[in-house]
């Protein structure tokens, strides 16, 4: 197996290399891999002066899966828009044709306090979010600023077409009927046609699926929803934009966002594997970053890239022992809990092992 490794900027260095000994500690399970690292983000840019170098390309488009830290950092805000550490990341997913972000948001029980909603609302809760990533208006052309009327005018492009609603819709039910077979499909079509469409491809494709429950929510409604009743969710399948927004807020309904992986896969399952949290340039070098997000996503990329099921459960069981050992990174941290830095979480889920 050949993973390409996108440590980027901030805290993933960090994180990355406690995923990296995660997984040489599996390599007595019946697998092997060779690990190759190149720049993306930031730390690209000081290098190359682009976000997303030609060497990164080459080797991303080679590889069978690609494993990411994190990029960003306001040392690079004011760089001109197609120099900005992100848009290396908005690359990669394109270029990829990495259409399918899979985002699970779930509470251990043991971090139920963590969550700044009451214990007894979100406790139990297990949402998968199946978000669009390479279309919506992130992607839709025309976009830029001109003058217009003696003003400046900001203009961006909303678009779906059938055929991207489509796959993603798949890809949504298939995951629901593994699941609860229940998918809410998040859209705003009371004012926008072009999720007029969305809802009417879900409701097209949901007569191939007879046995999973299909229900709508508008996008406000659902963020709404999110904090008053977060466990009436099993999947829930939205465009890019929307998506960006209701899967961070599914983050925090479980205590940290440093504790949620995702995946994005094309139509045959590679995938790019980060976590849902961003660079943190303020604790970056510190040792305390919370490295479980990014574990968790190498367990998703043995599942969902390679089809190793049982050293993915193997990682996620032993983020479980270690959460009820009681061992915290400051994010996650409470009184009567062990806190401890990246490195020495890193050692406790390999122990666990």
């Amino acid at each position: 197996m050949k993973i390409c490794v996108l440590p980027g900027d901030g805290i993933g260095p960090e994180i990355m290399e406690q995923a990296l000994r995660v997984l040489d500690a599996l390599r007595g399970d019946g697998f092997s891999f060779e690990a190759e690292t190149a720049l993306i983000g930031g730390c690209a840019v000081d290098a190359t002066g682009t976000p997303y170098p030609e060497a990164t390309s080459k080797l991303a488009k080679s590889a069978d899966a690609i494993l990411l830290g994190a990029v960003g950092g306001p040392q690079w805000d004011n760089l001109p828009r197609e120099q900005r550490p992100e848009r290396g990341l908005l690359a990669i997913r394109k270029e990829l044709n990495l259409f399918a972000n899979l985002r699970p948001a779930i509470l251990y029980p043991e971090l139920a306090n963590a969550s700044t909603l009451k214990p007894e609302i979100v406790a139990g809760l297990d949402i998968l979010i199946v978000r669009e990533l390479t279309g919506d208006i992130y992607f839709g052309q025309p976009r830029g600023i001109r003058e217009e009327g003696g003003e400046r005018v900001g203009f961006n492009t909303m678009v779906y077409a059938e055929s991207e609603i489509r796959r993603i819709g798949k890809v949504a039910f298939e995951a629901a009927r593994k699941r609860g077979k229940r998918l809410c499909s998040v859209d705003k079509m009371n004012v926008l046609e072009c999720t007029q469409l969305w809802r009417d491809v879900m409701i097209e494709l949901s007569a191939d699926y007879p046995d999973v429950e299909l229900s709508h929510m508008l996008v406000d409604n659902a963020a709404m929803q999110l904090v008053r009743a977060p466990k009436q969710f099993d999947v829930m399948v939205t465009g890019n934009m929307f998506g960006d927004i209701l899967s961070d807020e599914a983050s925090m309904l479980t205590g940290s966002i440093g504790m949620l992986p995702s995946a994005s896969l094309d139509a045959n399952n590679k995938g790019l594997y980060e976590p849902s949290h961003g660079s943190a340039p303020d604790i970056a070098g510190k040792g305390v970053a919370n490295p479980l997000a990014t574990i968790l996503s190498a367990a998703m990329m043995l599942r969902y890239t390679f089809s190793l099921e049982a050293p993915a459960v193997r990682i996620e069981s032993a983020v479980k022992k270690v959460l009820a050992a009681g061992y915290r990174t400051g994010d996650i941290y409470e009184a009567g809990t062990h806190r401890v830095g990246t490195r020495e979480m890193g050692d406790a889920v390999i122990a666990a092992l």
